[in-house]
């Protein structure tokens, strides 16, 4: 959508009809909401009935944060669209921007001139008909097992095994204030309010018991809510729709992102798990930040490869603290008692609330939260100092950029 504005030749090739489901957390955090509203979608998914979410409740251990979203770019909500309705709306307004679409179309093959992708080969997954298709730069949005990133031989930047599964399921009538989310030793759960009048919840748990518990996957999915605060409860008086959906298949990867003639945008490039729900929000992102590195890179302003180079720097860069802080949440380990206080300060403070779920969604530098100067203020020295030597012992390596 955002080349094909910008004047370039757009071919989009998708092996799914539209409207067209997958499987995920739903939540675009407010720097996604406001891309969207930047692109002129957001309204468009408003208007399909996806409620609004400003409102967020947070529990781990036994301290609750509530409290409102900070305001970015005018925007102060997440909203968790259904991707028949997400997915449908991008594709359309690709179309609508002068992008060609074949659906039903599948990769064959990437077509190379030496060590330089130049094309495609692609199959009418209707007819079986292949065909190739030549072009500048062919860009990977396919998702975690990205065949365009196989294909291209992408490198793998950092990997880290799956830590978690996850399961999920909707609800007619399970009712919220706004989102919901519950952490603790070993088990983490949330709630979110989706379209239809439907609530999405999803549960993580390790992924060591995931094969004994896919067996019966809604009776574990209860069993988490109900460490959920009152979701179990809430989710026994509801109504299902829909059977539960889970899966153990949660990789934390960063590969390159560009090389000779291929880019990968999204998932394809940079994923982690759908614990801390910012998956959306950073393919709209990269989407953007890769977009304007074509543009500027074919307008002549920078060369192409530069431009390229610079995309790649930014994601890494905009991503390293949210990639680490993803790995310690999927950890599942719960609170200590000084992290139960910390939290229980933040809960009992608007602002500090406010900011604490702007770290959350990303408005607000994970890094200035997490300052030694403002952890200090508000659990004090001595507290700070055990926390530091704790968190010391479990800190991941960071990714690179």
């Amino acid at each position: 959508m955002l080349l094909a504005r910008a004047g370039l030749r757009v071919l989009v090739v998708d092996q799914a009809h539209f409207p067209s489901d997958t499987l995920s957390t739903h939540q675009i955090q407010v720097p996604g909401v406001a891309r969207l509203a930047r692109f002129g979608l957001l309204q468009p998914l408003l208007d399909a009935g996806t409620p609004p979410t400003p409102h967020v409740r947070f529990q781990r251990g036994g301290a609750v944060v509530e409290g409102e979203f900070p305001a970015y770019q005018g925007v102060n909500m997440m909203i968790s669209p259904r991707r028949t309705i997400l997915d449908a709306l991008l594709v359309d307004a690709a179309r609508a921007a002068g992008a060609e679409v074949r659906e039903a179309c599948s990769l064959v093959n990437l077509v190379k001139d030496r060590d330089r992708v130049g094309g495609v080969q692609l199959r009418d997954r209707g007819n079986g008909r292949v065909s190739t298709e030549t072009a500048l730069l062919v860009i990977g949005a396919d998702g975690k097992h990205s065949k365009v990133a196989r294909l291209a031989g992408a490198p793998e930047r950092r990997t880290v095994p799956p830590a978690t599964f996850a399961f999920y399921a909707y609800w007619d009538g399970l009712p919220v204030k706004g989102g919901e989310i519950y952490s603790s030793s070993g088990s983490a759960a949330s709630a979110w309010p989706t379209n239809d009048g439907l609530t999405m919840t999803y549960v993580a748990g390790p992924i060591a018991d995931f094969e004994a518990i896919r067996r019966d996957p809604t009776a574990h999915l209860i069993a988490a809510l109900d460490k959920a605060g009152s979701l179990g409860e809430r989710a026994r008086a509801a109504v299902q729709v829909g059977r539960t959906r889970g899966t153990s298949d949660l990789p934390n990867l960063v590969r390159a992102a560009y090389g000779p003639g291929w880019a990968l945008a999204g998932d394809a490039g940079l994923v982690m798990d759908p614990i801390t729900g910012l998956g959306i929000g950073h393919a709209l992102r990269d989407a953007e930040l890769l977009s304007s590195a074509i543009v500027s890179g074919l307008a002549g302003s920078r060369h192409l490869n530069g431009s390229m180079k610079g995309y790649e720097k930014q994601r890494n860069h905009q991503t390293k603290a949210a990639f680490n802080w993803t790995l310690d949440v999927a950890g599942l380990r719960g609170v200590n008692e000084i992290e139960e206080g910390l939290f229980r300060t933040i809960g009992a403070d608007e602002e500090e609330a406010s900011q604490f779920f702007g770290m959350l969604t990303g408005v607000v530098p994970m890094r200035s939260f997490f300052s030694p100067a403002h952890l200090i203020r508000l659990i004090g020295v001595r507290d700070f100092l055990h926390l530091a030597r704790a968190r010391s012992r479990q800190e991941p390596s960071e990714p690179p950029g």
